[in-house]
């Protein structure tokens, strides 16, 4: 029989950036690893971030659950208010509004989701919205939170992105990471191998490893500057290219979701946090130019501004190699999307978790590079596709900006999702998809999609039966939001923060 050998230690780690992704990097590998790797982080003050991922998913929740992360302490750190959605307005159409939640609507069936019990109580004649079957949504809009027992309130959080970097940073020093200020001057190549050997910095000092992770944001100083992976642009699909974020002070108390409001050449975003909110503007630089932007978002902000304006100029699209040698892209470095579904952090933490998975303990495994670039690449492919969901499918076509989206080809992937369920109600999911049935229900429902028909299970409930199992559910619903305690008086209990 032959016998696995052990793994070689320690092996040398290196994070080039900090930041969110970087830090993010250290916290879970220092922790989760700790003496078995020496873990290195280079980044320098200098350079700034882009720090504007305010706005998480539910995942994030596990993610700090399982580095042992003490929520209210995470919470009190960070500034953090709860999330439990995003309220979509003026998408379908001007002043029209719907909101994806974090949960699950009604009670779904094994072989079908809830959305066709609902469908087949509009065929009877039943008039109650799909927003009233689901818990999340309607604490969400009545600005109400709690913990409630057996997990039943899915929820993430709205944070401070550079807060949570500098959290995670001593944590992961406090496991045993080193962290070197510094710029990096030179990327140094093994010219045996084309592998990366060092990093130099400017001062001289040279950083050697065997495993390197870029976290340089959209320089990709490694994975593109010196090994040239490739990039595949998808601008072709998603329009925006540009965005400015701004932070304000708060005027009014924080509500437990993010707001997502499109305008005639893109969207804005509005965050609450504890004592600021996160406000931006996304938008295409073909249709509308930086200094009508700037004075949008100007117009549209409330409270005093707390910082200058930041400026960012992005292209939509993918790394073609994600994983290439022995380096790794996490966060920017690795592709972007814009933050419409508030999904940046949640591809770092995704890129971070596949790496300790896939960790090599001696030699690099090209099997687990292939693997790697895989799901990477599909976990990318299915977020944008949902991103282009609510671009295509609307009435909007108000501006030029807007009859190009509807014009747009899609890729085959989404329109078989879209008819799939304008023709029968059904949503499936593939590897491990992140948005859930019920997020693509609410989306495309809200985006304008009613089905043209349902799954027969719904019609084996008789007329009483259906009336008595969805007025139940609305009950529980209403009863259960009723019982709750104002969001904001709740987070000023649980977590509350120094204002700074």
């Amino acid at each position: 029989m032959n016998v696995p050998m052990p793994p070689a230690t320690p092996r040398r780690i290196v994070i080039a950036g900090g930041g969110t992704a970087g830090w993010m990097t250290a916290a879970a590998l220092a922790r989760t690893l700790g003496e078995v790797i020496q873990l290195t982080l280079i980044e320098s003050d200098a350079i700034g971030t882009i720090g504007v991922g305010e706005s998480t998913i539910p995942p994030l929740v596990l993610y700090n659950r399982l580095l042992g992360i003490a929520e209210a302490d995470f919470m009190r750190a960070t500034q953090a208010t709860f999330k439990l959605g995003i309220k979509f307005e003026n998408w379908k159409d001007l002043g029209e509004t719907y909101f994806h939640s974090f949960g699950a609507a009604g009670k779904d069936h094994w072989s079908a989701g809830f959305q066709h019990f609902w469908l087949h109580g509009l065929a009877q004649g039943h008039s109650h919205s799909y927003d009233d079957y689901c818990l999340e949504l309607k604490a969400a809009l009545e600005s109400k939170f709690a913990h409630l027992p057996e997990e039943r309130m899915n929820y993430a959080y709205q944070l401070d992105a550079g807060l949570y970097a500098a959290f995670l940073r001593r944590m992961a020093e406090g496991d045993g990471a080193t962290r070197i200020e510094g710029k990096i001057g030179e990327v140094e190549l093994d010219g045996e191998s084309g592998n990366i050997a060092a990093l130099r910095l400017e001062d001289g000092r040279r950083i050697e490893g065997d495993l390197f992770i870029d976290c340089t944001g959209f320089r990709a100083l490694m994975i593109e500057g010196a090994l040239k992976a490739g990039f595949d642009d998808w601008r072709s699909f998603l329009a925006c290219d540009s965005a400015i974020a701004i932070q304000t002070s708060s005027v009014r108390p924080p509500v437990p979701y993010t707001r997502a409001i499109a305008h005639d050449a893109g969207w804005q975003w509005r965050i609450p946090l504890q004592h600021r909110q996160g406000n931006g503007i996304v938008y295409c630089s073909r249709f509308l130019d930086r200094d009508a932007a700037l004075q949008r978002l100007f117009d549209s902000i409330e409270g005093e501004r707390l910082v200058v304006p930041n400026f960012i100029s992005y292209v939509t699209g993918v790394r073609r190699k994600q994983w290439h040698r022995n380096c790794i892209a996490v966060g920017l470095s690795g592709g972007f999307l814009e933050p419409l579904e508030s999904t940046a952090i949640h591809l770092i933490q995704r890129a971070v978790l596949r790496i300790i998975r896939m960790l090599p303990a001696g030699a690099i495994s090209e099997r687990d590079i292939a693997e790697f670039n895989d799901q990477q690449l599909t976990d990318m492919e299915q977020i944008r596709d949902f991103l282009i969901l609510h671009y295509k499918v609307t009435n909007r076509r108000d501006s030029p900006f807007w009859r190009e989206c509807a014009d747009r080809e899609i890729p085959p992937s989404l329109e078989q999702k879209i008819e799939l369920f304008r023709e029968t109600g059904r949503v499936f999911r593939k590897n491990e998809e992140l948005f859930s049935e019920n997020s693509w229900a609410q989306v495309m429902m809200g985006q304008g999609i009613i089905p043209q028909s349902y799954h027969p299970v719904a019609a084996k409930l008789r007329a009483g039966e259906l009336d008595k199992f969805l007025s139940s559910l609305r009950h529980g619903i209403a009863d259960t939001v009723a019982s709750l305690p104002a969001h904001h008086d709740y987070v000023a209990r649980y977590c509350g923060a120094v204002r700074r």
